[in-house]
């Protein structure tokens, strides 16, 4: 009953969310938001804490890439284990997503997972940019949302994984 609840609640949300994409401009954030949690931007991010030569930059890369070997298989296992469809699949004639998603499952959003490793991999280094690192991973969730291809809970469970993907990695290296 609880959980039946809690998966109405998620769709009111992501209706309520979803609606605002409609707006242009807000489409066009949204996509371009979530075009940064494809992946290329944290090879930049690693290739420009090693052009400034920054500290901690090569302990700053090494809990990133395991932080990514940890979470990459739980999202997969997750993902393919619970299984759960897409806004534009469960609400099919309702709505439709303004882009195509990357694979066919919503549960938990890997680029909000991959955005929070990291955040968080940038709290662990370089605390003062944590605020930055953080509110651009929230976008991207959010990102996922306005652009009909997840729903909040996914967001959440991915942004969980994301966090605990990066302490577990801590955790194994200190």
């Amino acid at each position: 009953m609880w959980l039946q609840r809690l998966g109405s609640w998620d769709q009111r949300c992501f209706l309520a969310l979803f609606s605002k994409s409609e707006r242009k401009r807000i489409h066009q954030f949204s996509f371009w938001c979530s075009k940064t949690g494809d992946g290329p931007l944290y090879l930049l991010l690693v290739a420009l804490l090693f052009a400034l030569e920054l500290t901690h930059a090569s302990a700053f890369t090494e809990l990133l890439l395991l932080s990514f070997a940890i979470e990459l298989p739980l999202y997969l296992l997750l993902k393919n284990s619970i299984r759960r469809q897409r806004p534009y699949q469960l609400m099919a004639g309702m709505m439709q997503a303004h882009i195509e998603a990357s694979d066919k499952f919503s549960l938990p959003s890997g680029h909000t997972a991959a955005a929070f490793v990291v955040a968080s991999t940038v709290l662990c280094f370089y605390p003062e940019w944590a605020w930055l690192g953080f509110s651009w991973a929230a976008l991207i969730g959010l990102s996922r949302i306005l652009l009909g291809v997840h729903f909040p809970l996914d967001i959440l469970a991915g942004s969980s994984l994301g966090v605990s993907s990066c302490l577990m990695a801590q955790q194994i290296l200190h």
